[in-house]
């Protein structure tokens, strides 16, 4: 799952900030799914085929990533699904933060996993 959402950031774009750009639709009209998106919003689409829906194996993937990634040299704050999330999005949305730094995240976080397996 780690891979797939690497190849979406590949493709579309890591967007800093709300899951992916103008989420209302107020400017645009490309699918979500096409649009740049976040890291958390890759991994939910990588599992359901929409950066806004959720499922267990997201929230899985989203765990295993924060509690692997630092922030100010920190770790997530607390265990909820929303503060790991806000915890990945905090990483992706640090200055200077790349798509290729994302997508070689989520690599690694794959190679690790199917190490461990």
């Amino acid at each position: 799952m780690f891979r797939a959402a690497a190849r979406i950031l590949a493709a579309n774009g890591l967007y800093q900030g709300d899951f992916v750009p103008d989420a209302f639709d107020r400017e645009m009209c490309v699918p979500h799914f096409l649009r740049p998106m976040s890291i958390v919003a890759a991994l939910k689409c990588a599992t359901t085929g929409d950066p806004h829906l959720t499922s267990l194996l997201a929230d899985k993937a989203i765990a295993v990533l924060a509690l692997r990634l630092e922030v100010d040299g920190e770790g997530p704050l607390f265990g909820g699904i929303f503060d790991l999330e806000a915890h990945v999005d905090a990483w992706g949305d640090l200055e200077g933060r790349t798509t290729e730094s994302a997508v070689s995240m989520l690599e690694a976080a794959a190679g690790a996993c199917g190490v461990a397996a």
